[in-house]
């Protein structure tokens, strides 16, 4: 469940007076996502998605996040537009929380990802890149590389509880890929975190990508890195090399890979597994027992990590 912040229909009146949108018609949370607290909004003027940032957001980062939201979306990217209030300003206050309001996509995300939804994909993800090339602003991955040994820091004396030598083996493997590290590779803003629940399809082709909200600047195939673990992994987490070939095939139809790239992609998907893992490792040693949102495996990105480390170049991957 992603509603952590009730809001009365007093509260939100009030809140909806800040902007030209017209009067509430009807109002519900959204039972998805784990960070912040989500409410479909419909109004006399359309619909709309209201967020509630919850702690665990930097709230001095949302200016850059919904900065690249409207930049991507001024450039034709389908992603959420934030709604600006009647004082220009798209961050106001409600409940005691940082709000914004940002228009609705319409569509459904894959349930079940099949290779059709694979290249679409990479089109959209090599779109995203190309078209924040030009937004100025910048902000540091805290979920990269540098980020990654505090996290495995902090699960280490309890990660043998969910396996034994479990930490033994992160330790080995987060050396040997930040040993490999490329430090060249073209970079610019990346999403970051487009799992499947984060792209919207309708009628078979995409119609939103959502939840910037782990955006960042960083290395472009890092991003690629990330689908390749989040779309082409079947659920027995056998890798699907067909998935794989059409989301690259759709990525370089917008954006070439260089040969650099292409040769990083094993310790790039090895990267993403481990940070994946890692976040999830966290969360599983750590969420109390009847909180609202639910941990996922850990495991599942051990069993991916296992998979990259075995790839000995991009042929693993179909290229």
């Amino acid at each position: 469940m992603a509603v952590y912040t009730e809001v009365t229909d007093e509260a939100l009146a009030a809140f909806l007076t800040l902007y030209d949108i017209g009067r509430v018609v009807a109002f519900r949370g959204i039972a998805e996502g784990v960070e912040n607290s989500n409410y479909a909004l419909k109004t006399t003027q359309g619909d709309f998605i209201l967020t509630l940032y919850e702690k665990r957001v930097n709230t001095a980062d949302l200016p850059w996040f919904l900065g690249l939201m409207e930049h991507l979306a001024a450039k034709g990217l389908s992603c959420p537009l934030p709604v600006r209030g009647l004082d220009g300003k798209n961050l106001n206050i409600l409940a005691e929380r940082v709000a914004a309001i940002t228009t609705f996509l319409p569509g459904v995300w894959p349930r079940r990802v099949q290779a059709a939804h694979c290249e679409p994909l990479g089109t959209a993800l090599a779109q995203l890149h190309v078209d924040g090339a030009n937004f100025s602003p910048t902000r540091e991955n805290a979920l990269g590389p540098s980020g990654w040994r505090p996290l495995l820091e902090k699960s280490l004396p309890r990660a043998n509880e969910i396996l034994p030598g479990l930490g033994a083996e992160l330790a080995a493997a987060m050396e040997n890929i930040l040993a490999a590290w490329p430090q060249d590779l073209p970079r610019g803003h990346i999403h970051a975190d487009l799992f499947p629940d984060n792209v919207f399809f309708l009628d078979g082709k995409i119609s939103g990508l959502i939840d910037f909200y782990f955006a960042a600047t960083d290395i472009y195939a890092y991003d690629i890195a990330i689908c390749l673990n989040a779309w082409c992994f079947e659920r027995d987490f056998s890798f699907n090399v067909t998935k794989s070939q059409a989301l690259l095939r759709g990525y370089q139809a917008h954006r070439a890979l260089s040969s650099a790239e292409r040769a990083a992609l094993p310790v790039l998907a090895r990267g993403a597994a481990l940070r994946f893992l890692l976040t999830r490792l966290y969360d599983w040693l750590n969420t109390p027992a009847g909180a609202l949102v639910t941990p996922k495996d850990p495991m599942d990105y051990l069993r991916r990590l296992r998979f990259h480390l075995s790839a000995e170049s991009e042929a693993a991957y179909g290229l």
